[in-house]
């Protein structure tokens, strides 16, 4: 079942996925220089397929999801509540899917605006707890039902709530839904590089927001 979990198409290339990775992270990057306070969400939203539109993309396979505020609380399927403004003193988080030669890219961070030393640290944390999950997997080669296991251990020692509804899952060249792998944090053996994402998403303690990030196991 691990094998067939982790098939792919004859296309696949795992520089292509790299390639993939690299340019939606330059269209994250981009989007997330350009948000402002007193931005809506929705017009963050449109600035990523400008910046989509412009890089020369082939498609997206999963829908473009900006998140200010409290919606950083949201996981991918919820809906964002209303179309909040950024405030002086807040959160966002950018997380896009998009194909590029055939492969699919994904990747997704936290940004912060602002001085609030809890949105800061919840942010940080976000990506701190990502590198010890990626670096976890490179140095045991242990299997994604253990990877959440231990990102669900790390995240309560550092004081912030690992979501568990949100487990990572596979890409590969598109469309990888084909192959019927369900999520990372599901998936029985050691994941091989190039296929999966890890993703990350915390929330703080007492206060109404959280955090997220995600790349490619590579």
């Amino acid at each position: 079942m691990s094998i067939n979990q982790q098939r792919v198409g004859d296309s696949f290339v795992v520089d292509s996925m790299k390639l993939a990775r690299d340019r939606t992270w330059d269209v994250v990057n981009q989007v997330s220089s350009l948000v402002r306070p007193g931005m809506l969400e929705s017009e963050a939203t449109a600035e990523c397929k400008r910046a989509m539109t412009a890089l020369g993309m082939e498609r997206i396979w999963h829908p473009s999801l900006v998140r200010f505020g409290a919606n950083t609380f949201k996981t991918f399927k919820e809906r964002s509540e209303g179309d909040p403004r950024l405030a002086e003193n807040d959160i966002f988080f950018i997380d896009l899917g998009i194909v590029w030669k055939g492969h699919e890219g994904d990747a997704g961070a936290t940004f912060v605006v602002g001085d609030d030393p809890d949105i800061i640290a919840c942010a940080v944390a976000a990506q701190r707890l990502f590198d010890e999950v990626e670096a976890h997997w490179r140095k045991t080669r242990t299997t994604g039902v253990s990877l959440y296991d231990f990102a669900a251990q790390r995240a309560n020692e550092l004081g912030w709530r690992l979501n568990l509804d949100i487990k990572g899952h596979r890409v590969s060249d598109f469309p990888h839904a084909v192959y019927k792998a369900g999520t990372l944090g599901d998936f029985d053996a050691c994941p091989d590089v190039g296929l999966w994402i890890l993703e990350i998403q915390i929330a703080h303690p007492t206060r109404p927001f959280g955090a997220f990030y995600e790349d490619l196991l590579i």
